[in-house]
């Protein structure tokens, strides 16, 4: 069992959806709660014998995202609300399967503040991409007025390439004959999109591929030490202390390393770890929280591997 393994095992005894903050359950509820609006709303106008276009036009549209821009700019806000939004059961509960699996082994890879900008950043991305595919595509110029674009697809497809690209060995179903490596399930919905392009739903694939590149410029960037994600961690980091005045980060007692100084024939020094403690074991996935796994020190991985081992 290497490393990594050895971390996802200890760390999901330590986070769950249940977590507060979690990241990934804002998401799904936020999910869940449109389509339980969206729904409740058809309802509404199915009962009252209102036409089917009825529903769109008066309800609908203010959550969906149109593909001429004369359009959105008449409701800019859907721009954000499209990738929550879905009108059909078996979309809205299989994309939030997907959003569950990948997100949370991105999560655990990458930090719990991370994971809604990918989801925001990939959508936004299929929202450009959907918009430019109906102006460009000359297939698409006639249908472009009736064309919309709703669901966390494009969203998903952002996390699912974000975290195959920090982890592409991680395997599903590992009771398979070792299980099915994650860059293999990801290269395939990145095929199934990119031969979509030759059909009439050309741009929703479009929007998916958008979505998926920038899940892996997100990786690339912050390899080089570029989050994109800061700026929207330091965003609601203010606005929760503008509404929690009280509500102060606790600053994180370190634990310094002990330095021995040897002479003669041994090495110039030898460091010696403090022992493990639960106080120290909780520190470092809070760190993990924060700023991801690919952060952490040496020292703080092999203290993870340990715990793991020893069941701390």
């Amino acid at each position: 069992m290497g490393e990594s393994d050895r971390y996802y095992e200890y760390r999901g005894k330590k986070f769950s959806l249940g977590t507060d903050g979690n990241a990934l359950t804002i998401l799904i509820c936020i999910n869940a709660v449109l389509f339980l609006t969206i729904t409740f709303a058809r309802i509404v106008y199915s009962v009252t014998d209102s036409a089917p276009e009825a529903f769109e036009n008066e309800f609908l549209q203010w959550f969906i995202l149109p593909a001429k821009v004369s359009f959105l700019t008449h409701r800019p806000w859907t721009i954000i609300t499209y990738m929550f939004s879905h009108t059909g059961l078996v979309t809205a509960i299989t994309n939030m399967l997907w959003l569950w699996a990948f997100g949370s082994i991105f999560q655990q890879t990458a930090g719990n503040r991370k994971l809604i900008p990918i989801y925001l950043y990939g959508g936004l991305a299929g929202a450009a991409a959907f918009i430019a595919a109906n102006y460009f595509i000359p297939s698409l110029k006639p249908v472009a007025d009736q064309s919309v674009l709703e669901g966390s697809a494009a969203s998903i497809m952002a996390v699912a390439v974000a975290t195959t690209t920090l982890t592409p060995d991680y395997r599903f179903f590992k009771m398979m004959n070792g299980g099915i490596p994650l860059w293999v399930l990801t290269m395939l919905f990145v095929i199934i999109d990119f031969a979509g392009i030759a059909s009439k739903s050309a741009a929703y694939n479009v929007a998916h591929l958008a979505g998926a590149l920038t899940g892996f410029l997100f990786i690339l960037s912050l390899r080089k030490g570029n989050d994109w994600s800061l700026w929207m961690g330091k965003m609601y980091d203010w606005i929760n202390n503008l509404f929690n005045p009280d509500n102060k980060p606790v600053p994180v007692k370190r634990i310094k390393e002990k330095v021995f100084y040897k002479t003669g024939n041994q090495k110039p020094f030898i460091k010696k770890s403090a022992g493990i403690t639960q106080q120290r074991v909780d520190e470092i996935l809070d760190k993990i929280n924060q700023q991801g796994y690919q952060l952490l020190t040496e020292e703080e991985i092999n203290i993870l591997k340990k715990a793991a081992d020893t069941d701390l």
